[in-house]
């Protein structure tokens, strides 16, 4: 059976050979552990896929969650230099901005005074948003311009045609063995990364129908970015609605500003392309909002953080999820993998296994994204003892 034989047979609640295990990987994590440079995996579509693929055959994963956008391949064009300051590349563009690359973490866009802008929420029109991508290499603008464009995209034509470029080099580098993950923000994330949190927050309080006629511009546009990536043939798409635990929100406002956009999000990509899963990535305190999370239609719930990074008891979330939703994740990635030992990775593994590998539908990860300064060898370890302990039958 293939890894994406086998995942496929996880998402769709049923049992494959044995559960499959992959994890999504923080960005500096590549930066640390693949051969590609740091700068080249951010700024390189196909160096990224490289480092994918690269890191998914060491780990021996099943999976693959593409999490970074496509890249402009003529971005250099706008380059004017790069410096290295305190060991740290530092990307001084034509415009007079600069990016500073860690060895270890993602890199920022950042203005002449080493600031990052975010437009103020008066000054957004909900008319004119369509997508907001965090991890644009120019950051968040309002109206929308990717990268350096000097207008901004209609609707219409609103995604470059290089954006799903790291998409079709995993898909072509792997062969079909692989199952393939794309990643949309959900609105809601969309929407406090436009702002930054705290004047996200202060504008559900302030103007919550504003902040509803946004979310809903957010959700067009995610609904157009993820039938994108359905049709150039992912396996699945992961809604990173990160924001949308109880450290962050109620379940009212969960039921307010998530449920309705996440819920129409899902059932409009599910009914286009059917073939495709997508399933919720929400951090930290979820534990009392599985029923919400299943409200929106979707077909597997990642994370679940266990105490004390989050709020999910595995023992109770299990048989709320199972049969409903296929379950990623609840190996705790501070705690276990960062800061663990192999006794204690293996502990974590066969306990997962033991809770939630009967019946299938369990696909074995971290809770959240895997650490830059995760060992190696202890992923790998988690994915032998997944193939040692996580046989059916």
């Amino acid at each position: 059976m293939t890894s994406r034989d086998r995942v496929r047979l996880a998402m769709n609640l049923e049992v494959p050979d044995r559960v499959p295990v992959f994890c999504q990987l923080a960005i500096g994590h590549y930066f640390l552990n693949a051969r590609p440079s740091p700068f080249d995996i951010w700024f390189r579509s196909e160096a990224f896929a490289d480092a994918l693929v690269e890191l998914q055959q060491r780990y021996h994963f099943d999976g693959i969650l593409v999490n970074l956008p496509g890249r402009d391949p003529e971005l250099e064009r706008h380059i004017d230099r790069i410096e290295e300051e305190h060991g740290v590349n530092v990307v001084r563009w034509k415009n007079g901005c600069f990016t500073r690359v860690p060895r270890d973490d993602n890199p920022h866009y950042l203005q002449l005074d080493g600031s990052r802008a975010f437009p103020a929420f008066a000054d957004v029109d909900p008319e004119v948003l369509w997508y907001v991508e965090p991890w644009d290499i120019t950051g968040v603008t309002s109206p929308y311009r990717w990268g350096f464009d000097a207008e901004p995209r209609p609707p219409e034509d609103f995604f470059p045609a290089y954006h799903l470029d790291t998409i079709v080099a995993v898909r072509d580098k792997t062969g079909g063995e692989v199952s393939v993950h794309a990643e949309v923000f959900s609105p809601f994330s969309q929407f406090l990364e436009l702002l930054n949190y705290e004047g996200a927050l202060m504008a559900v309080i302030e103007d919550p129908e504003k902040v509803r006629a946004c979310l809903e511009r957010l959700t067009d546009g995610t609904i157009d970015l993820a039938s994108r990536q359905a049709a150039a043939r992912v396996d699945a798409i992961l809604i990173s609605s990160a924001f949308a635990g109880s450290g962050f929100i109620s379940r009212q406002l969960y039921t307010d500003f998530v449920l309705p956009y996440e819920r129409r999000l899902i059932g409009t990509v599910r009914e286009r392309y059917p073939q495709v899963k997508l399933y919720t990535h929400t951090c930290g305190g979820i534990g009392d909002r599985l029923d919400l999370m299943l409200a929106t239609g979707t077909q597997g719930v990642d994370t679940l953080d266990p105490p004390p990074l989050g709020t999910v008891e595995f023992e109770d979330a299990v048989p709320v999820l199972k049969g409903r939703a296929f379950i990623k994740g609840n190996i705790d990635p501070v705690h276990t993998l960062l800061h663990g030992n192999e006794e204690m990775v293996r502990e974590a593994v066969i306990h997962r296994l033991r809770v939630a590998a009967p019946g299938g539908g369990y696909i074995l990860s971290s809770a959240c994204s895997v650490a830059p300064g995760v060992k190696p060898a202890l992923l790998g370890l988690m994915s032998r003892v997944a193939i040692e302990h996580g046989a059916y039958g």
